[in-house]
């Protein structure tokens, strides 16, 4: 089993930043890769951005590309998202998800563990 809990979430204004956190536990070591994924009200989840555990890949959807950053902090089992540059269109349920497996993957359902959820609103 693995645990994931987001924080870092709030409300900002168009073009703030805000910081992600994605805490793992449990059987870390089982872990390939995190995912980030959002949902507006009324829309489908969609991907955000990946990277593996070891930190090394990364994967970003095209319209984040540029303005967020994923980092991992290995000693807290910690992958955070830096959201720069926030658009009203940012805002979104946004969640982080384990996979196994030996690929990124920008796929929800390839992801086993999802966390809560933390949101995210981005005034005009």
């Amino acid at each position: 089993q693995v645990q994931l809990v987001e924080s870092g979430g709030g409300l900002v204004q168009a073009g703030g930043s805000l910081r992600l956190s994605c805490v793992a536990s449990g059987r870390t070591f089982s872990i390939f890769a995190v995912g980030w994924f959002r949902q507006a009200p009324g829309k489908e989840r969609e991907f955000v951005a990946a990277l593996t555990w070891g930190g090394i890949n990364t994967d970003y959807a095209e319209s984040v590309r540029g303005r967020f950053t994923l980092s991992r902090a290995n000693a807290k089992n910690t992958v955070y998202l830096q959201m720069n540059s926030l658009k009203p269109n940012d805002t979104a349920v946004y969640y982080c998800a384990a996979r196994f497996g030996r690929t990124l993957s920008s796929y929800s359902s390839d992801y086993t563990y999802w966390g809560q959820g933390t949101q995210v609103s981005v005034s005009p």
